[in-house]
């Protein structure tokens, strides 16, 4: 049965697309003999006619891979964009490693463990870049017998 006019009466009265019209399978010639909109009301009142629901985005796969990016999957290089510097600027990872730095020396300084001159020396060579990381400054401090072996 050709139930097109009816399709589109009821997309009309319920503010719906055609796609999201449903009729009921078992009530097929019922339908099909409601020409006027009068009487597809009478058959959306009854139930024969009704507006299926929006089908919506799932997020299902949204979630499980930011569930990955958590754990720390899927960066590699071919989901990368942007080169190196992009991604994180340099100028961030300086300011990273100068702040643990300077935090070390003042630790040190206010501890007793090296005087103002050696602080202002090593402060400085901090400051010209000449340290990796916290780890290398205290080597460094070791070797020129600044900071004791442990």
């Amino acid at each position: 049965m050709h139930l097109k006019n009816q399709r589109r009466m009821a997309s009309e009265i319920l503010k719906c697309g055609e796609n999201r019209v449903w009729i009921d399978p078992n009530r097929v010639e019922d339908v099909a003999s409601a020409i006027t909109r009068a009487n597809v009301r009478v058959m959306i009142n009854a139930g024969a006619i009704k507006a299926m629901q929006k089908r919506g985005i799932s997020t299902g796969r949204r979630k499980h891979q930011a569930a990955q990016k958590r754990k720390g999957r899927q960066r590699g290089p071919g989901s990368r964009k942007g080169a190196k510097g992009a991604r994180t600027p340099k100028k961030k990872l300086w300011m990273k490693k100068i702040r643990i730095l300077r935090a070390r020396l003042k630790e040190l300084r206010d501890e007793g463990t090296i005087d103002t001159k050696t602080y202002r020396k090593y402060y400085l060579q901090a400051k010209g870049g000449m340290f990796k990381n916290r780890a290398h400054l205290e080597t460094q401090m070791k070797i020129h017998g600044v900071l004791k072996e442990e």
